[in-house]
C-alpha cells in the first residue's frame, strides 16, 4: 500500500489490525511500566465495538495462555536444573577418574576414555535440554505438568484431611 491512496479504499486483514493496534499501544506507553485499568480496556473495547462478553472470554482466554506460558518457564527451568546436576555429576565423576589417573600414571591416558564414554550421555542430554521445540518436548512437558498436577491434588486433598483431623 502506498502513502497517496485514499482512505476509503484501505482495508487491512484481522492480523494486521491486531499488529498495528498493537504497534500504536506500544507507541503511546512510552514507558514499559506504563499499565491500563480494567475501565481503559472497556473503553478501548467499545471503541472497537467489542462487546464486554467478548472482551471477559478474551481476558479468560489471556490468562489460561499466560498461565501455560509461566508452566513452560518452570519447565524450562527444571529442566535447566536437572541438566546442571548432571553436568556437575558429570565433573565431579570425571574429575575424580582423571585425578586418579594423574597420580597412578603420570599422564591422563585411560581416563580419557572413561570421560569420552560417559560424555555421549552429556552430549545427548545437552541436545534434549535445550532443544524447546517439537514433539519430544511437548511430550516431556506434558509428562511433568501431569505430574505436578497430581502432587498439587494429592498435597491439596491431604492438606483438607489434616484440617478435617484438627478440626
Amino acid at each position: 500500500m502506498t502513502t497517496f491512496e485514499p482512505k476509503s479504499l484501505r482495508s487491512y486483514s484481522q492480523d494486521d489490525v491486531q499488529q498495528i493496534l498493537q504497534l500504536a499501544i506500544a507507541r503511546q506507553a512510552d514507558d514499559k511500566d506504563t499499565e491500563f485499568s480494567y475501565e481503559q480496556i472497556l473503553e478501548i473495547a467499545a471503541e472497537l465495538e467489542i462487546s464486554p462478553d467478548s472482551l471477559k472470554l478474551a481476558e479468560r482466554d489471556w490468562l489460561v495462555q499466560q498461565g501455560q506460558v509461566q508452566q513452560r518457564k518452570a519447565f524450562d527451568a527444571y529442566r535447566i536444573r536437572r541438566f546442571q546436576k548432571r553436568l556437575s555429576n558429570y565433573a565431579i565423576f570425571n574429575g575424580f577418574f582423571i585425578l586418579l589417573n594423574l597420580i597412578t600414571g603420570g599422564g591422563i591416558s585411560w581416563s580419557l576414555y572413561i570421560l569420552l564414554f560417559c560424555g555421549l550421555p552429556v552430549g545427548l542430554d545437552v541436545w534434549n535440554t535445550f532443544q524447546m521445540k517439537g514433539e519430544e518436548y511437548e511430550m516431556a512437558f506434558q509428562k511433568w505438568n501431569r505430574k505436578h498436577e497430581i502432587k498439587k491434588t494429592i498435597s491439596t486433598v491431604l492438606n483438607k484431611w489434616f484440617k478435617a483431623l484438627q478440626a
